[in-house]
């Protein structure tokens, strides 16, 4: 059955400003969270389902969402993590032979507000001028005052823990029990195609939750350790990057991605920084200092690690850097096999250009290891 948004709706940023829409499914809602948008032309589903996007109201710049609709094995946790979307184009139907849903049905089944017919090239063009902030999407347009309020009591995203809210709450277990590599894993917002690719490299990894102690996670005995991407700002988590501290005093492998890039950032005495809109979306073009080559990456991160303080750290050499404004993307450290990048290897939108990051820390374990072997 074919639907269409009738029913009015709005964006009111926290600045005051508002563009019009209508409600996806001709639905009544409200919903608030921080505005950001993704310039990815595919993907939708991934990016929704993504833990580094909790808590934030997702603006997509491509005008037609929902066309392909919803395969419900690609999804990168177990439930939609936005706050609430905003779109100009929402298609009801779907062409796609492997879909097995709509994307109306899997925002309905995810309890999920959203809005379409906004001119989401203004708002986008809006945020890229102002900066990210909070934002609220209602139906509720004829109470603007009473949005207004509610709105102002939103926490902002600086000085946010939000690892806490989709990090496993037990630890598990995932890949061949056999295998001869053991990777502990540090659950701050972790994907599941993280996993896929530790796994498809035959390792055997434990997923443990964001304040796990390093004692509990070293009992284990493995033979690296991987910090995962998250939401929200790095600097409260204060038990990640105690344990981050440790991991990097056992000189075994540690590998960061996104959020646990900048953890371990943290974790060498660089402070971090909200951005002014952030890098989201699958065509962000990355320089690999180290190699002379380009990469084209996906992203998703509002922070970011001080480079000043980055080149002045003893212990720590720049790798990669964001060719769009010189921000750091990529660190490792010097003396020990301890690095991290800002950007998502395992998503592929090159598509496999940074996949070499998965085996650059493969290597290192079987070097640790071979290291390691008592004669």
């Amino acid at each position: 059955m074919k639907y269409q948004a009738k029913r009015r709706a709005l964006i009111l940023l926290a600045d005051g400003t508002i563009f019009h829409g209508k409600s996806v499914g001709d639905k009544e809602g409200t919903a608030f969270g921080e505005v950001c948008f993704n310039t990815g032309m595919t993907g939708y589903q991934e990016i929704f389902t993504d833990p580094s996007y909790f808590g934030q109201i997702l603006v997509t710049t491509n005008a037609h969402i929902g066309n392909y609709g919803i395969n419900k094995e690609e999804v990168e946790s177990e439930s939609i993590k936005i706050a609430g979307l905003v779109c100009k184009n929402f298609s009801y139907e779907y062409s796609r032979p492997l879909a097995n849903d709509s994307l109306q049905g899997f925002l309905n089944d995810n309890n999920l507000f959203a809005i379409s017919d906004v001119d989401t090239r203004a708002l986008v063009g809006y945020i890229r001028d102002n900066g990210s902030m909070n934002a609220v999407i209602s139906t509720d347009v004829d109470n603007i005052e009473n949005l207004k309020k509610r709105l102002g009591e939103v926490p902002s995203m600086e000085g946010l823990e939000l690892a806490s809210k989709v990090s496993t709450s037990e630890a598990y277990f995932i890949g061949n029990e056999n295998a001869l590599i053991k990777i502990a894993a540090l659950d701050i917002g972790i994907k599941k195609n993280i996993l896929r690719n530790l796994v498809k490299r035959d390792a055997y990894v434990k997923v443990f939750p964001y304040n796990t102690k390093f004692e509990e996670i070293a009992a284990w005995d493995p033979d690296a350790y991987f910090i995962s991407n998250g939401p929200g700002d790095p600097e409260p988590l204060v038990d990640a990057i105690a344990t981050a501290k440790k991991m990097i005093e056992t000189d075994k492998p540690l590998f960061g991605i996104c959020l646990g890039h900048q953890v371990l950032a943290l974790a060498n005495g660089v402070s971090t920084y909200k951005m002014h809109n952030g890098h989201r979306g699958i065509n962000h073009p990355i320089l690999n200092l180290l190699t002379g080559k380009g990469e084209i990456t996906s992203q998703n991160h509002g922070f970011a690690i001080n480079k000043e303080e980055t080149e002045a750290n003893e212990n720590l050499e720049i790798t990669h850097v964001h060719l769009n404004d010189k921000t750091v993307a990529g660190i490792r450290m010097k003396n020990k096999d301890v690095f991290s990048v800002q950007y998502h290897p395992e998503a592929s939108p090159g598509p496999h250009d940074a996949d070499y990051l998965f085996d650059d820390f493969f290597k290192l374990i079987e070097k640790n290891k071979k290291h390691n072997v008592i004669v």
